[in-house]
C-alpha cells in the first residue's frame, strides 16, 4: 500500500529534526491548518512545492504513460 503525502511529510520532518509547528511557520500557515491538511492528506501542488522548499527538498510530480513510459 503506498504511503500518503502526509506520511511522507512526517518522514521528512523527522529527518530534518523539524516539528509540524516549525513547518507551519515556514510555510505561512497556522499549526492547526497544517495539522488538518496532514490528517486529511489534502494538499495542492503549490502547497507541496512550498512544503518541499521549507524542508530543503525538491517536489517532483509527473505523469508517466504505462505503454510508452513518456514523462509529462
Amino acid at each position: 500500500m503506498p504511503i500518503t503525502m502526509g506520511e511522507k511529510i512526517k518522514i521528512m520532518l523527522g529527518r530534518r529534526n523539524m516539528t509540524l509547528t516549525q513547518l507551519a511557520e515556514k510555510t505561512g500557515q497556522s499549526r492547526q491548518n497544517m495539522s488538518n491538511k496532514m490528517s486529511r492528506d489534502n494538499f495542492t501542488e503549490k502547497e507541496l512545492r512550498t512544503i518541499a522548499a521549507a524542508l530543503n527538498c525538491t517536489y517532483n510530480a509527473q505523469f508517466v504513460t504505462n505503454d510508452t513510459h513518456e514523462t509529462i
